[in-house]
């Protein structure tokens, strides 16, 4: 079966290629992209279309590699030895299984998520090489040899915050969501808001894409922002000449707290309102 999209995600031709090439050639599928492009929501899109179950992985900055495997529970079995429980004698019963272990022992296929693996340690991707590769890894506790029943499709992604080691590169499908153009942000908004005005669309999509084009801007708003702030507008039943209209005093867009994220970004169009005052005064 293959990855063509789904009703709730509109997905390129580029990305429906990478998809089903890491579902052939049997890689974890590396996706990168600027944050909000809908790299998270591509494994859960990916899961609904191929009827398979999803295992997500969040990382965070402190998540090791073996936290994926399983974990080793020795605090409660001392505490269990001491009350005089007799589960301890079977260290099994302190095995906790981690998402690589669940993902590897399901009766079907599962899509296994690696979510913002640029977030862990520099060590984390290359403690997962083997693992990965040859979907398999031994419980040295308890002497099991746990081995994939169904290989998984791995989907991995990344914000670019670190860069990733070259070998564990090499045993990936790239892909990188390259942001949307007019057209297929259009089609997004369609799939989320089928009933929204056209031209509330294209006059909101027109200050977008200036928002994002200003520069010196730290952090560029993103699809997910733009679908908030489109949210916001319906919900006011903001009229469409307000958006039309380009008075130099009012360079920041209405309601721009869902697009602008952080106070260098609003000082800079304060910045930019203020030039163009001048500039018209003169």
């Amino acid at each position: 079966m293959k990855f063509e999209g789904t009703d709730n995600y509109v997905a390129t031709e580029d990305l429906m290629v990478a998809v089903n090439a890491a579902i052939a050639l049997e890689r974890p599928l590396l996706i990168k992209g600027e944050p909000g492009t809908g790299k998270t929501v591509l494994a859960e899109e990916v899961a609904k279309a191929l009827g398979r179950p999803l295992i997500p992985w969040h990382i965070k900055s402190t998540t090791k590699a073996q936290q994926g495997l399983y974990e080793y529970d020795a605090v409660s079995r001392l505490r269990d030895s001491q009350l005089g429980d007799e589960k301890v004698h079977d260290i099994s019963n302190y095995i906790i299984k981690g998402n690589l272990w669940e993902a590897f022992t399901g009766d079907v296929a599962p899509i296994l998520l690696i979510d913002e693996i640029d977030k862990a340690d520099i060590e984390f991707p290359n403690d997962l090489l083997l693992e990965l590769d040859r979907m398999e890894f031994f419980v040295y506790e308890t002497q099991e040899h746990v081995v994939a029943k169904n290989r998984p499709l791995v989907i991995i992604t990344s914000n670019n915050e670190k860069e990733l080691p070259d070998a564990f590169l090499r045993r990936c499908f790239f892909h990188y969501i390259t942001f949307p153009d007019p057209d297929t942000m259009r089609q997004i908004i369609s799939v989320h808001f089928p009933d929204i005005q056209k031209s509330l669309v294209g006059e909101a999509l027109q200050i977008f894409y200036e928002v994002r084009d200003v520069p010196g801007l730290k952090k560029k708003p993103s699809t997910s922002e733009l679908l908030d702030w489109l949210k916001l507008l319906m919900a006011e039943d903001m009229p469409d000449e307000i958006l039309r209209e380009r008075d130099p005093n009012k360079v920041i867009p209405p309601l721009h707290g869902a697009l602008l994220k952080n106070e260098q970004d609003v000082h800079l169009f304060e910045r930019l309102a203020f030039l163009s005052r001048r500039d018209t005064t003169r």
